[in-house]
């Protein structure tokens, strides 16, 4: 009678192995029912489930196929042969399949068996797990199988406090790759300036606007109050020192690959700041991004008025302006994904199909679907699933320098 082996092949990877195996089961007559291959640093690991024909002894040519091409071949006999479940299959007792991603400057053993554990105490099954990054940061996307979502991302939240790693819980399937529209703050966010404190240093007003940004914080000053305040003591400030305060801006680490990456996908792109638009609008041009919505500064006779034209940016007004920029463009808000660092970005997180907090304050990081902790802005490609290698392949395509880490970095 015919049997069902799952014969796993290891050992060096190198050109020709995958080939050279087919052929020796396709000359058997075998049946592939499913096969899966994967590279760690040159390692190769291959997994082939095969279904032979009574009277043909594969399983000696499969040992000689490994003994010529210095591989470690085993086998194993399977009973159910009945197809695997696919990552976006319903089913009342395996659950649904989420991409869980973890990311952290370094994931060790001790991150990676609380994030496990806690997957297991939630009834989860982990089914594949692939890495995204090794630098700047290291992230894997474990798929996982659970019925109820609930206690995996409760336990999986819980233990990323613990042990100081980011976490995603994203549900897996089609959905996840629709996202079009990212909508991004502005200030510690693309940049790692606040511009108001830039125009403040070149007005010499520093102390005084520091002093009002604190009693905000404390909550004595709502945005818009706040923004006026600092803002009227900019009056008198020339043109010439609004640009002298722009050249200070400084992108985000990665913030040009996270930019670069999302146009080349075809993603639209908003910047939406509680800034000003002489920062936003040159930010606007120098990146290529589509859209920027900031505060208007009045100018009369080439110097700030002390005054803000029109309607202020605030946490509400962010919101709507992403509604109205995914309505514009015809994108579902369960499409979008926001990306702030502060309270004013908290309702533009929420109405987002995905918000994440980015190094953000603890009040925005608990409030947010997740959330990235580490300095780069372009960590958050992983978060929606993109690989490392990807991305640097991509940039090498268009001529653009790529910096290989060092193995083991």
């Amino acid at each position: 009678m015919q049997e069902t082996i799952l014969v796993h092949v290891s050992g060096l990877d190198r050109p020709g192995i995958t080939a050279a195996l087919m052929s020796r089961i396709a000359d058997a007559g075998a049946e592939v029912v499913d096969v899966e291959q994967i590279a760690i640093r040159q390692r190769l690991h291959l997994s082939v489930l095969l279904v032979i024909p009574e009277g043909r002894d594969l399983l000696k040519e499969l040992l000689l196929f490994g003994w010529e091409r210095g591989m470690a071949v085993d086998f194993e006999v399977v009973q159910d042969t009945g197809p695997e479940p696919t990552p976006t299959d319903l089913s009342p007792d395996k659950g649904h399949a989420w991409a869980v991603t973890l990311l952290a400057s370094r994931l060790d053993a001790a991150q990676l068996h609380a994030a496990a554990t806690a997957i297991a105490d939630a009834g989860g099954n982990i089914e594949r797990i692939t890495s995204l990054a090794r630098y700047p940061v290291a992230c894997y996307e474990l798929l996982v199988r659970v019925v109820d979502d609930e206690p995996l991302r409760a336990g999986l939240l819980g233990a990323s406090r613990q042990h100081r790693f980011d976490v995603a819980v994203q549900r897996a399937g089609l959905s996840r790759r629709a996202i079009r529209l990212v909508a991004l703050d502005v200030d510690s966010t693309l940049i790692q300036n606040e511009v108001v404190d830039l125009l403040a240093d070149v007005c010499g007003c520093g102390d005084a606007v520091a002093a009002i940004t604190e009693r905000a914080m404390a909550g004595e000053l709502d945005f818009e109050a706040a923004l006026r305040e600092r803002v009227a003591l900019l009056a008198g400030l020339p043109l010439a020192d609004v640009e002298r305060a722009r050249e200070e801006v400084r992108l985000t680490p990665g913030a040009r690959t996270f930019i670069r990456t999302l146009k080349r996908l075809g993603f639209r792109i908003a910047l939406v700041s509680g800034g000003f638009t002489v920062f936003t609008d040159a930010l606007k041009d120098e990146l290529g991004v589509d859209y920027a919505f900031a505060n208007t500064l009045e100018v009369v006779d080439g110097c700030l008025t002390g005054r803000v034209l029109g309607p202020v940016v605030d946490r509400r007004r962010k919101a709507a302006l992403l509604a109205e920029v995914a309505a514009a463009e015809g994108i579902e808000l369960s499409q979008t994904v926001a990306v702030g660092d502060g309270a004013n970005d908290l309702d533009m997180l929420a109405t987002a199909g995905l918000g994440i907090a980015f190094n953000a304050k603890p009040v925005v990081r608990d409030a947010a679907d997740t959330a990235v902790s580490v300095p780069y802005l372009d960590a958050v490609l992983f978060v929606l699933g993109f690989r490392r290698e990807d991305v640097d392949n991509a940039d090498e395509e268009d001529g653009i320098a790529v910096e290989k880490p060092l193995i083991g970095r």
